[in-house]
């Protein structure tokens, strides 16, 4: 029989706190990506549509839509972290982006696990927060964000995941 090694992020237990997991590779925003995500979320922001007009602007050119970086950050970090393991994004506070991104820039991101600790109402899970940094190309810091999860300790995703398998599995709100 062969063996198969699935891709997935880290359980509850696996995180470590104050380490810093760089999310590779890193991922080069396009005009079109910014067009595409501008439009599709209905933002007619002209500093992410329109050319012309965003070079009179303070920053001379247009500029990736903030939302668009937000969830790029978080993404970079999915396959590491969180795939599969997460049960539910909990929140996210401290947005900021100190510094523009434009197209062409390469954004890398970083992520540190700042806290832990296991839910009190949920045995066999546990919030995690983590704080991401998005980088450009040239190191400057383009989005910062504090994130918190619901996340899976191994064993109570595997003894769940055999409950789902016959029929037991339970469904319920989020208590953190």
């Amino acid at each position: 029989m062969t063996r198969v090694i699935e891709q997935r992020g880290l359980y509850f237990d696996e995180l470590e706190e104050d380490v810093v997991y760089a999310h590779r590779p890193g991922r080069t925003v396009t005009e079109t990506d910014n067009v595409l995500f501008t439009t599709m979320t209905m933002n007619t922001q002209a500093l992410h549509l329109d050319a012309a007009w965003s070079a009179g602007q303070p920053f001379g050119q247009r500029l990736m839509n903030s939302m668009f970086t937000l969830a790029t950050v978080v993404g970079q970090s999915v396959p590491q972290l969180t795939q599969g393991t997460i049960i539910a994004q909990l929140g996210l506070t401290d947005v900021s982006f100190p510094h523009p991104l434009y197209h062409g820039d390469t954004l890398y991101t970083e992520t540190v696990v700042t806290g832990k600790r296991l839910s009190a109402s949920r045995p066999g899970q546990g919030i995690v927060t983590m704080k991401h940094t998005g980088r450009n190309q040239h190191g400057d810091v383009v989005a910062l964000a504090t994130r918190s999860c619901l996340m899976w300790t191994r064993e109570a995703h595997v003894a769940a995941q055999k409950d789902n398998v016959k029929g037991t599995a339970q469904q319920g709100t989020i208590e953190t």
